[in-house]
C-alpha cells in the first residue's frame, strides 16, 4: 500500500505517517495539491492520498480525474470542523477522518482499499486449479494472458500473481484500456510531455514507466486500437518507449499481463487485433471460469459479501438462511462474481433481524443454473434463446426510459438513500443526484432521501 500524504494535517503529520506505515503503508508528504500533483505525474504513484481539509479538496478531485489518475482521496481535519467534512464529502473525498488521527480508523480505511483490489475467495476446483497454474508461472517473468468472462474477477487474478512474483515488492499498475478514451490512452501509457495535446499542462510519467521494477495490467486490452497495438508491441520488444511529444527513449523494466473477455483469435481472425502482438502477450494463458462453473464458491463469496457489506453500513453480521442460500446456488450469475456482490449488497440493506432471508434476494437477471447449462463465453444458440427470453420485456422501449426505471426501482427498493442506490448502479451519487433532478424536472416521482443521506443529497 502506497500513501500520499497531502498537507500538514493540522500538525499531525508524524502521527498519521507512523500509524500508516505500523499498518504496513509506504507513506510519501507534500505541502501542497500541486506537489502532490506532481508527484503522482512523476510515476510515484499511490493507492490513496490523504489530504489536510484546509486544502482545496474539489481542484485536487477535479484535477486527478482531468488526469485520469484514478487514486481515492480522503480529507483530514479537526473533530469538530462538521461542516468542513461535509464540504470534503461534497467536493468528491471518499472518506473523512478526523484529526488528531485515530489508529484503528486509520487502520480500517487502510485496509478497505487494499480488500478492494486483493479480495481473493475460491474453494472449488476449477479455480484453485487455475491458482496452482498461476502459482507455477508467477515467479518467472513471462507476459501472461488472463482470459475471462466480465465478472469473474481476472484482475484479481494478475494481482495474485504480482504478489507470488519476485516482483511482488515493487509496483503493481493497472489500466483498464476499454475505459479511457481511445485518443488519451497513448499519453496513459507512454506519459506525454508539457505542451504535447490540448490539455497537457506539465509532463506526466506513463503507466509503463510507473510500473518499472514491478507489474503492468493492460485490462481488457482486446479494446486497444490497432495503431496503438502497433506501439505496444514495440515497447514489449524492445523494452523501450517514448513519451508522447518527445523522441528520447526510455527504458523499461515491467512483467506484463493482460485480461480480455473477448476471444482474441477471433479478433485476430476479424482484423481488429494484431496476431503479433497475440504472440507476445500470450505465453502463458490461464483461463478463469464462470462463476457458473465453480459453484462451491457461491456460498463463501456470499458470506464474503455479506460481511462486507454489513460493516460498510455499521450493521452487525449476518447470517445467510438455508432459502436464501437455495436461490444463490440455482442461479446462473451471467453477471458472475459481479452480479453475485451487487446482489449481496442489496440483500444485507434489505435484510431482517440480522438474517439475510429468501425475500431479501432480489436477482436482477432471470433464469437458473439448469436454464444455463449451455451458456458459455462463445455465446451458444442455448445462450442466445436465454438471452432474448431475458430481454423480451425490454423490446420496443429506449434506453433512457429502462435506465429511469431501473434507477427509480433501484432507489425505492434502497428506501430513497443515494449511496446505496449509486454504489448498486456503479454510478457516482453525483451522476445520480444529476438524473434524479431531470426526472424530477420531467414530473416523475423521486423516491426521497432517508435522513441520514439529506446531507449528500
Amino acid at each position: 500500500m502506497r500513501l500520499l500524504i497531502i498537507g500538514r494535517l493540522g500538525g499531525h503529520i508524524s502521527i498519521a505517517s507512523k500509524i500508516a506505515i505500523t499498518r504496513g503503508a509506504k507513506v510519501n508528504q507534500v505541502d501542497d495539491i500541486n506537489s502532490g500533483l506532481n508527484a503522482l505525474r512523476a510515476g510515484q504513484g499511490a493507492e490513496m492520498v490523504m489530504a489536510d481539509i484546509a486544502l482545496d479538496i474539489r481542484h485536487l478531485v477535479n484535477s486527478l480525474s482531468q488526469e485520469r489518475i484514478n487514486v481515492p482521496v480522503v480529507a483530514c481535519g479537526l473533530e469538530n470542523d462538521a461542516e468542513a467534512a461535509v464540504q470534503a464529502i461534497r467536493a468528491g473525498a471518499k472518506e473523512y477522518i478526523p484529526l488528531p488521527p485515530d489508529p484503528d480508523l486509520i487502520a480500517a480505511v487502510l485496509e478497505a482499499v487494499a480488500e478492494e483490489s486483493d479480495d481473493l475467495i475460491c474453494q472449488d476446483p476449477a479455480m484453485t486449479d487455475v491458482l496452482a497454474l498461476a502459482d507455477r508461472v508467477a515467479p518467472a517473468d513471462a507476459s501472461i494472458l488472463i482470459t475471462g468472462e466480465s465478472g469473474t474477477g481476472k484482475e484479481l487474478i494478475a494481482r495474485y500473481v504480482h504478489r507470488k512474483s519476485r516482483r511482488a515488492s515493487k509496483r503493481f499498475v493497472s489500466v483498464n484500456c476499454a475505459a479511457i478514451p481511445e485518443n488519451l490512452l497513448e499519453s496513459e501509457l507512454f506519459g506525454h510531455e508539457k505542451g504535447a495535446f490540448t490539455g497537457a499542462v506539465a509532463r506526466r510519467i506513463g503507466r509503463f514507466e510507473e510500473a518499472t521494477g514491478g507489474t503492468l495490467l493492460l485490462d481488457e486490452i482486446s479494446e486497444m486500437d490497432p495503431r496503438l497495438q502497433a506501439k505496444l508491441l514495440r515497447a514489449i520488444q524492445e523494452r523501450e518507449i517514448s513519451r508522447v511529444g518527445s523522441n528520447e527513449t526510455i527504458k523499461i523494466d515491467i512483467r506484463l499481463i493482460a485480461t480480455s473477455n473477448r476471444n482474441l483469435a477471433e479478433q485476430v481472425a476479424a482484423g481488429t487485433f494484431r496476431e503479433d502482438l497475440l504472440f507476445r502477450i500470450n505465453v502463458v494463458d490461464l483461463k478463469v471460469p464462470p462463476l457458473r462453473q465453480r459453484r462451491r464458491d457461491i456460498l463463501p463469496l456470499s458470506q464474503h459479501f455479506t460481511a462486507k457489506y454489513a460493516r460498510a453500513n455499521g450493521l452487525p453480521n449476518m447470517s445467510i438462511e438455508d432459502g436464501a442460500q437455495e436461490i444463490l446456488l440455482a442461479h446462473h450469475w451471467r453477471g458472475n462474481v459481479r452480479e453475485l456482490e451487487n446482489t449481496m449488497h442489496r440483500a444485507v440493506l434489505f435484510a431482517q433481524n440480522g438474517v439475510v432471508g429468501a425475500d431479501a434476494i432480489m436477482l436482477t437477471s432471470i433464469g437458473t443454473a439448469a436454464d444455463d447449462a449451455g451458456f458459455n463465453a462463445d455465446r451458444d444458440p442455448t445462450a442466445t434463446a436465454q438471452e432474448d427470453a431475458d430481454t423480451a420485456g425490454l423490446v420496443g422501449r429506449t434506453v433512457a426510459e429502462v435506465e429511469r426505471d431501473l434507477i427509480i426501482g433501484t432507489l425505492g427498493h434502497c428506501l430513497g438513500n443515494r449511496t446505496h442506490a449509486a454504489n448498486i448502479l456503479g454510478i457516482s451519487i453525483r451522476t445520480l443526484r444529476n438524473k434524479l433532478k431531470a426526472y424530477a424536472d420531467q414530473g416523475v416521482a423521486v423516491p426521497l432521501p432517508r435522513d441520514s443521506d439529506r446531507l449528500t443529497a
